[in-house]
């Protein structure tokens, strides 16, 4: 477990909370785009996995977009952190390999994804990513995305019955033809239908790249 302080907590909008946390345990870590942290929510065996949206080894600290839904522990946490409370975790850990990408990158999720969108924007290999979200609010998601240079992310809104999902496929597989890979993120049913989509259209596994945060009805996805 690394012990950190919180040293800002920013909140972009009702469910968005930018964090900031240092501590000397956090430095000279190597951290890669896509690994995770796992943040402990008090008492007991409980932990909430986040992605980091950057990581400076020399000062010790790190960056997290959390997003707070529901009334769970992660939620509790996100909108009730306070600058100068401390916390533990673990990691940074592996979860998605985002080594070696074809350009252009293609990245499909949801609010859970937006961190790691940012920091892929912001890498070597993504300057010109292209991106892709399903969100509950597209009117509190588009300024959230645009404060991090993600104002052309395309924003699809959920429908109750995923009809919104036609879209997002109509999207993705409209990008096959400009080569590169894709990352899949966010709600695993949702990642399951696009990821048929793509492979009908002809995309093979070797240029997906998937990642389930969150499944409805369970816990521990990470």
């Amino acid at each position: 477990m690394r012990p950190a302080r919180v040293v800002a907590v920013e909140p972009l909008s009702p469910h968005f909370r930018l964090i900031d946390l240092e501590g000397d345990a956090l430095k000279d870590v190597t951290w890669a785009l896509g690994q995770k942290v796992q943040v402990a929510m008090g008492s007991g065996l409980a932990a909430r996995t986040y992605t980091p949206m950057s990581w400076d080894a020399d000062r010790g600290a790190t960056r997290l977009l959390a997003f707070a839904h529901g009334d769970g522990p992660g939620s509790r946490w996100t909108t009730g952190l306070q600058v100068g409370d401390t916390c533990q975790f673990f990691g940074p850990r592996r979860s998605l390999d985002l080594s070696g990408l074809g350009r252009p990158v293609m990245l499909f999720g949801d609010e859970t994804s937006f961190g790691l969108a940012a920091s892929l924007r912001e890498s070597p290999q993504g300057g010109d990513a292209r991106f892709v979200f399903e969100v509950s609010d597209a009117g509190e998601s588009r300024p959230v995305l645009a404060a991090f240079g993600l104002g052309d992310a395309i924003v699809v809104e959920r429908a109750a019955d995923d009809t919104h999902l036609a879209e997002a496929e109509d999207r993705l597989v409209g990008h096959v033809a400009a080569g590169g890979d894709f990352i899949l993120t966010g709600k695993a049913p949702s990642i399951q239908r696009v990821s048929r989509a793509l492979k009908a259209a002809g995309i093979g596994s070797a240029r997906l790249k998937a990642k389930a945060y969150w499944a409805p009805g369970k816990t521990g996805l990470d």
